[in-house]
């Protein structure tokens, strides 16, 4: 039984592991006969915005849309033909699923796939038309952690290879071949390269092929605020497991790095960044608006860090890794009102009415700005008392607008209470 190399690896040898080029080049080679190269993209709209040459790395674009694919291939492409009889075995939120799901079809063997329970249900319904008849998809646990845990119990159990959806030398040296696609691709030399983050797997292929190839390369890791654990272990000196995260950017949302990636990163990272997740849903609404470039969460990361440095990459030239679309419609209202609170054009207050006849009628007329836009009102008349509590939500033109609308709440006599910043309250009222 293989299950992971936590278990099958010395401390040293985890810690001596880098990808070497012969190995990369083979993988490249094994993926070959399954995958098309996918285009880097100069973008126009970025460009010009940065006063820089930005290029996109369209892995979005891959036959399961998403990079994954590279990985899951050249690890179950290297197992034996003992191991391929007695099945696979993997632990994913969704795109490596379907690479692991692709993967068995094409290679007509059994795979069990376990996914949270949270999982968005067009990720699931991928998985399932990727691996067609070859798979069975099982829901369990709330995170991908959990997930993990009952797909181990399953190997320990049947005697199934467990395919790592990062933490595995050939399914880092897998996605090593997206750095080798965008060398042979560039024109020119690359001076910075934003590479999302969330076991480590991706940034930890590109990252060991650019440091041997392109040393001069700024190699910049990008991962969400509320599922920062490469960021708290690079600070620990050590892998840590995070208590709590929030799993909205479902595709790079670990509680746990990889053993074997956190070394490698360790190695290899010139800079890290957490990019909060409404920014995150700013920039999918962005690309999807300016470019009909469709995105998950975890696709937007490495854009949605452009802006933290903007002056750095002035005149330089640039790549992005858009690392998937595999986003579920039924998200959109919510990537919506994620990121109006965050660009502060969102608001919800507890404002207590007098109770009596044009009170509602004086709200809109006093405090109401002439852009601004009640989108959320709940009241329920409690005649036994003077004043009763409304829930509003304001949606404003612009941030600035914040201030005029609280002053004139105040001065004509309108008690509120500001929900944005109280988390538990905002969760359980809105």
């Amino acid at each position: 039984m293989e299950i992971t190399n936590e278990e099958t690896k010395t401390d040293t040898e985890t810690k001596a592991y880098f990808p070497n080029l012969k190995d990369i080049i083979a993988a490249k080679h094994t993926l070959n006969s399954i995958l098309d190269t996918t285009p880097l993209m100069h973008n126009r709209n970025l460009s010009e915005k940065y006063g820089a040459n930005i290029h996109l790395k369209r892995e979005d674009l891959q036959v399961v849309r998403s990079y994954k694919i590279r990985g899951a291939y050249n690890k179950i492409k290297s197992l034996s033909k003992e191991q391929l009889q007695r099945g696979i075995v993997c632990a994913s939120a969704g795109n490596h699923a379907q690479g692991v799901a692709y993967s068995c079809q094409k290679l007509n063997i059994k795979g069990k796939i376990y996914m949270p329970a949270t999982t968005p249900r067009q990720k699931v319904n991928q998985v399932k038309m990727f691996g067609k008849d070859q798979v069975e998809v099982i829901l369990t646990g709330d995170t991908y952690d959990a997930a993990y845990h009952e797909a181990i119990t399953e190997c320990r159990q049947s005697g199934t290879t467990f395919i790592h959806p990062f933490d595995d030398p050939q399914i880092i040296e897998g996605q090593a071949t997206v750095g080798l696609e965008i060398l042979q691709e560039a024109s020119a030399p690359i001076d910075y390269i934003f590479v999302p983050i969330g076991g480590g797997g991706l940034l930890s292929g590109i990252g060991s092929y650019f440091k041997q190839m392109s040393p001069d390369t700024r190699i910049i890791g990008v991962e969400p605020a509320g599922a920062a654990g490469m960021k708290a272990s690079l600070r620990a000196g050590n892998v840590i497991e995070l208590d709590q995260i929030d799993k909205f950017v479902d595709g790079a949302a670990v509680q746990r790095v990889g053993d074997i990636t956190f070394n490698i990163c360790q190695k290899v990272l010139s800079d890290l960044v957490s990019i909060p997740e409404g920014k995150v849903c700013t920039k999918i609404l962005e690309l999807y608006n300016y470019d009909a470039i469709v995105v998950e969460p975890a696709g937007a990361l490495s854009i949605a860090a452009l802006d933290y440095y903007a002056e750095e990459i002035k005149g330089k030239n640039v790549v992005c890794i858009v690392s998937g679309s595999n986003n579920d419609i039924t998200r959109t209202e919510e990537i919506k009102e994620r990121s109006l609170l965050f660009e502060g054009l969102k608001h919800y207050f507890i404002v207590r009415f007098p109770q009596r006849a044009g009170a509602l009628r004086d709200f809109v007329d006093q405090v109401l700005g002439p852009d601004d836009d009640i989108t959320h009102f709940e009241y329920s008349k409690k005649t036994s008392r003077e004043k009763g509590p409304a829930i509003i939500g304001i949606e404003l033109q612009h941030p600035g607008d914040f201030d005029g609308f609280v002053t004139r709440m105040s001065e004509n006599g309108f008690k509120y209470e500001y929900i944005n910043e109280k988390p538990d309250l905002f969760q359980y009222l809105i």
